[in-house]
């Protein structure tokens, strides 16, 4: 290994710059959307995009850089998409160029996995865990902070320099990550298309992967999808949006933090999957019949424990049951197949919504929810 004392510092400060340039101008991008004439059905679009390229991108970019041994190249790859993303929202104020770029940042979100394998390089095999925990911590650091600072900015410069927010912590980034340290030594054997099938066919992993479909669906349809829009139409202000997702946000990281030690020993990790499912859904009922900014927090809240509950446990069983030689392609399965939610959440809860009403949008996605916690009771051993 290369002994360079700043490598770690400094891929962590551009792995929080990479997820803050796609996330600042997240808690407006609804209402921005529909300020512009979007349709709830083409906001749910909008919305999706980013997980419909993600479940698209993300295991063809994993197999490539691993053949080509060069993940430098993808990260840079990666936040520079994130940066044009920004900039071509800023430059074209049209639902069609929204969805377009927006389509963008999931193509740079699919860098993650290229993230991952070179950060857990710069540690000793036992301790990839730890480099995996560092690394998540980071990315939750870019990930609220850009939220709170992009609702301020919002709030004082108006919503479009939410996009100008994200493009300079893009381009910081961008500059950051050309010093980032490549470490040949990776020994990763490229993903192929029969591991992919060979691990698809296990039946835990299809059930988490399946439950972690429901997660994502319910978390982009509501806190980053149309929980905005509700607020807006109670009043909320742009730096209440950007609250509003810190606030779902920071419950998680605590829940997320005691899921799988305290909870899961003491209850069992079935129990607590289903207990988590029935927060979050509680969490999404209530959202149309909120009247008060203050009381989103609070259900906001409420559902970021549910979803910090459930997330890791599926995550873990995700792997559990997979030998340990094919324990990167089942993740890299389980990452593709909850990016299907990233894109159906919205796209769904935006056609129900143009149909029948935003609160039928939330009711709706919220029984779907609840056919999670069933799963979960019924199927998970």
């Amino acid at each position: 290994m290369n002994n360079h004392s700043y490598r770690i510092p400094l891929f962590c400060i551009a792995t929080s710059l990479y997820w803050f340039s796609m996330y600042s101008y997240v808690p407006i991008l609804s209402p921005y959307a529909e300020s512009l004439g979007a349709s709830y059905k083409m906001i749910g679009l909008i919305v999706g995009s980013y997980g419909l390229t993600q479940m698209l991108l993300r295991i063809p970019l994993g197999i490539l850089s691993d053949k080509m041994g060069n993940r430098k190249f993808f990260i840079i790859m990666g936040i520079t998409a994130s940066l044009i993303s920004a900039v071509g929202m800023w430059l074209f104020k049209t639902p069609f160029w929204l969805l377009a770029f927006r389509s963008l940042a999931g193509a740079a979100a699919s860098a993650w996995v290229a993230y991952t394998v070179l950060f857990s390089s710069y540690f000793a095999q036992q301790d990839a865990p730890k480099a995996v925990g560092i690394i998540n911590s980071f990315t939750t650091i870019g990930q609220m902070s850009a939220t709170l600072i992009g609702g301020y900015a919002a709030q004082r410069f108006g919503q479009a320099s939410t996009f100008m927010v994200a493009a300079f912590g893009g381009l910081i980034g961008l500059l950051l990550s050309l010093f980032i340290v490549e470490n040949k030594d990776i020994d990763r054997q490229p993903l192929t298309a029969s591991q992919l099938l060979s691990v698809s066919k296990d039946y835990k992993l299809l059930l988490v992967s399946g439950l972690a479909i429901l997660v994502q669906f319910i978390t982009f349809a509501t806190t980053y999808g149309f929980t905005p829009v509700a607020a807006k139409n109670i009043g909320a202000s742009d730096a209440q949006l950007g609250l509003l997702a810190t606030f779902s946000a920071l419950p998680a990281v605590f829940a997320s933090a005691a899921s799988g030690s305290f909870f899961s020993k003491r209850y069992g990790e079935k129990e607590v999957i289903a207990m988590g499912f029935v927060i979050i859904s509680a969490a999404c009922a209530a959202i149309p019949f909120i009247k008060n900014i203050y009381l989103l927090y609070i259900s906001q809240a409420i559902g970021g424990i549910g979803r910090g509950l459930v997330y890791p446990l599926l995550m873990a069983l995700s792997i559990k049951s997979v030998e340990a030689s094919k324990r990167a392609t089942a993740m890299g399965f389980f990452q593709a197949i909850y990016a299907i939610g990233m894109f159906l959440g919205p796209a769904f809860t935006g056609l129900i919504s143009d149909m029948l009403g935003l609160t039928w949008g939330f009711v709706l996605t919220a029984v779907l929810g609840l056919s999670g916690a069933l799963i979960s009771r019924g199927f998970i051993k």
